[in-house]
């Protein structure tokens, strides 16, 4: 196979960080920086800085030494670890904080150029400037990388020069800055210069173009924040000698009149400038590529996916990433932009960070990084780039969450499908195990929440059963929708294969569910089969939905179901459709009441959860009580109505006076009109005819509106349910 770059460790991740990290803020602003909080705070700040920046080496290390690294950088990493909205959701932003850092830094050379060459116009000098450093990076990343030899070369020649300079008066910086004057905060002078130790994406950009990502990025990054940190640690000693403070925080370009060869130094901003906005157009193109080629960008806008030679070059993102910056180069105003940029980046820094330290954390046997770092290094990184973002900007720190918030739900919205593994699942699968270990196996009412296993068989023929469970649990609890197939009619293949089908069915109709199919000798049997062993620890459905059987010949498999259900603790609702009118218009429950025990506490805990369901939210609550004369009537009444309101259900109580006529001709009559009717239902015993009962119970249920049969579970305190939660 033919390698398609050529680029190693020094070139194509070495020189692009360092010579990122040595940049414009070292020569115009270190000064004013040990001016401000003396030699031991600037050493302090450069110590606790580089900290942060190395902390986030060390994860991108851990990433690109367990996976191929290709095209993308960051954008790469963190989409193959948290999933592709958060990877996109951090993409785009990054893709346009470096096209716009491109501009940034041809401005800041056009200045610098404009100011010793006062006759050059600025704007045109950096609209040329953006127009070469475009133009090297489409011609070739190699040439470009070339180009920064020499800049590197400029830069170390400012270095020496700087060096073995002269002071400019014999005085020296207090340890903790002017004493004379009011100096900067510490943390203010931090959060200018923190921006100067975060070049290190510099390098990872170029991961597409590496000959070996898995050892050039740890290698290069981390030696590259190494000689930052000699170099950072080594320049504020020479400035706290050869100047005092006033003098060092009044002049920017304090280290041109130090050097031994002045020019030099101007050699080396103009070299900083260069090299930066050089890393950012080979950076941005590559990123952009790798948005559109995983699908994060719209459809129309495939076409930045494609590669140029046989390289794969970004040529055409190139020449869009031209386009925004010299658009950006003539607006000029980049004092608001450039604080949110510095967000930008900071949130990639972040989120590579907790990328390595969840992988790290969860242990997966498929995490087996090279290059080890415990996971609390990787996420004391990520709250080190936090505490920062805050530090240096709080409000272009919110606008950058929302922009990455804004984003992540649009790309959530649009269900992308990668076809890579990530960190999610294992994420879930770590809180799922805890959880599971953490709960008891018995429930208590506290934190009661309906279980629901519908029986539902295929879901487009009794599409009402799971909409009625989605309805009870409303994201409190989980619905298992299950089928039961004929014995031998489905291999094990097969069954996953109908599992998935019937998920990608619910997540259409919007309903969030498991899916379990089984095959069996006959439906009871795969109900009961079902019932004794589907769960997974003390978490098991609660209650059990299913449909009315009417077929004569089924009735007593059926009963005998209902009673083995009844016998595992497991609280039952039977749903009894009336197909002409379904659930009406959703807007009158009615709930005839025979007390707080069992089957009236879990009808009227049901009917409260239906109403919370945006189907049903502007339904009515009947509470139903029937007496035998109007001598009991107003105490029921005033019972009923103490009672809901001690309990806080919205209900409205109603006392029918039976005046002679049976319970179900009141009934009849008086929930001719509702949308749903909740009936208590007798628990099935040793000593009666439960299947006479049912039939009667049926019989005397005909032609009502859709119904339901309660049976609560044996042996729960369903009022305790209501007392301590409604």
């Amino acid at each position: 196979m033919t390698e398609k770059s050529g680029l190693g460790t020094f070139g194509g991740v070495y020189t692009p960080s360092i010579l990122t990290i040595l940049g414009v803020i070292m020569y115009l602003r270190f000064g004013w920086v040990v001016g401000n909080v003396g030699l031991l705070g600037t050493l302090i700040i450069v110590t606790l800085a580089t900290s942060i920046t190395l902390l986030t080496a060390l994860s991108i290390s851990a990433i690109a030494t367990d996976r191929v690294v290709r095209v993308g950088g960051a954008y790469y990493m963190i989409s193959r670890s948290l999933g592709i909205e958060t990877g996109g959701a951090v993409g785009i932003p990054l893709y346009f904080a470096q096209a716009l850092s491109v501009a940034l830094y041809t401005l800041g050379f056009a200045e610098s150029l404009a100011t010793t060459f006062p006759q050059l116009n600025q704007v045109y000098v950096a609209l040329v400037t953006t127009a070469l450093v475009a133009i090297l990076a489409i011609v070739s990343a190699e040439i470009a990388i070339r180009t920064q030899y020499i800049i590197m070369g400029a830069i170390a020649l400012s270095l020496i020069s700087f060096l073995f300079g002269h002071p400019i008066e014999p005085t020296t910086v207090e340890m903790w800055g002017a004493a004379e004057r009011n100096s900067e905060p510490f943390w203010t002078v931090f959060a200018v210069f923190f921006p100067a130790v975060t070049g290190i994406m510099a390098g990872v950009s170029m991961s597409g173009d590496l000959r070996d990502p898995s050892r050039a990025i740890p290698v290069g990054t981390l030696a590259a924040v190494g000689t930052g940190y000699v170099v950072y640690m080594g320049l504020p000693i020479v400035l706290a000698t050869r100047a005092d403070a006033l003098t060092l925080i009044e002049n920017p370009l304090i280290m041109q009149q130090m050097a031994f060869w002045g020019p030099a130094i101007l050699l080396g901003v103009w070299g900083a400038t260069l090299s930066s906005a050089i890393g950012s157009i080979l950076g941005a193109p590559r990123v952009l590529q790798a948005l559109a080629r995983d699908g994060v960008l719209p459809r129309w806008m495939q076409f930045l996916g494609q590669g140029s030679g046989e390289k794969d070059e970004p040529r055409i993102g190139t020449a869009v990433t031209l386009v925004v910056a010299i658009a950006t180069v003539c607006i000029g105003e980049l004092n608001l932009i450039a604080p949110v940029l510095t967000m930008f980046f900071l949130t990639t820094y972040l989120v590579l960070n907790v990328s390595a330290g969840i992988e790290g954390f969860l242990q997966s046997p498929s995490f087996r990084p090279t290059f080890r770092v415990h996971w609390s290094l990787s996420l004391l990184g990520a709250l080190g780039c936090l505490v920062v973002m805050f530090l240096i900007d709080p409000i272009a720190t919110v606008v950058a969450a929302l922009v990455v918030l804004g984003i992540y739900l649009w790309l959530q919205q649009r269900e992308l499908i990668a076809t890579w593994g990530d960190v999610r699942r294992g994420l879930w699968m770590a809180l799922l195990r805890t959880g599971l270990l953490q709960i008891g196996h018995s429930e208590d009412p506290k934190n009661w929440r309906p279980h629901i296993l519908v029986l539902s068989g295929a879901p487009t023929k009794r599409w009402f059963l799971i909409e009625l469970a989605d309805a009870f649990t409303h994201n409190r609890g989980l619905v298992t929708v299950s089928s039961i197939l004929p014995s031998g009619s489905r291999d094990v293949a097969q069954q996953a294969e109908l599992e998935k089908t019937i998920r990608d069915y619910l997540e259409r109709r919007s309903v969030q569910a498991l899916v379990r199919v089984i095959t069996a000798p006959d439906p009871f049997a795969g109900a009961e089969q079902l019932v004794e062993t589907y769960g997974l620890g003390p978490l098991v459905p609660n209650t059990i939905l299913l449909g009315d059987s009417e077929e004569p010949s089924r009735r007593a498999r059926y009963c005998e179901t209902i009673a083995q259900i009844h016998r595992a603790k497991r609280s039952l609702v039977i749903f009894r459709e009336n197909h002409d009118r379904g659930f009406g218009t959703r807007r009158r429950i009615d709930v005839w009441w025979g007390g707080l025990q069992a089957n009236g506490s879990l009808m009227l805990l049901l009917a409260y959860l239906l109403c919370s369901d945006i189907e049903w939210r502007a339904a009515k609550v009947y509470l139903k009580l029937v007496v035998s004369d109007s001598a009991a009537a107003e105490s029921a009444q005033t019972n009923l109505t103490r009672m809901i309101k001690d309990l806080r259900i919205e209900a409205t109580p109603k006392v029918l006076v039976a005046e002679g006529r049976t319970f179900y001709d009141i009934l009849h009559e008086s929930s001719a009109n509702a949308d749903l009717i909740f009936l208590g239902m007798a628990a099935p015993k040793e000593d009666m005819d439960f299947i006479q009962y049912y039939e009667g119970l049926q019989a005397k249920a005909a032609n009502l509106p859709t119904t339901l049969f309660v049976l609560a579970a044996p042996g729960f305190s369903f009022e305790a349910v209501l007392s301590d939660s409604a």
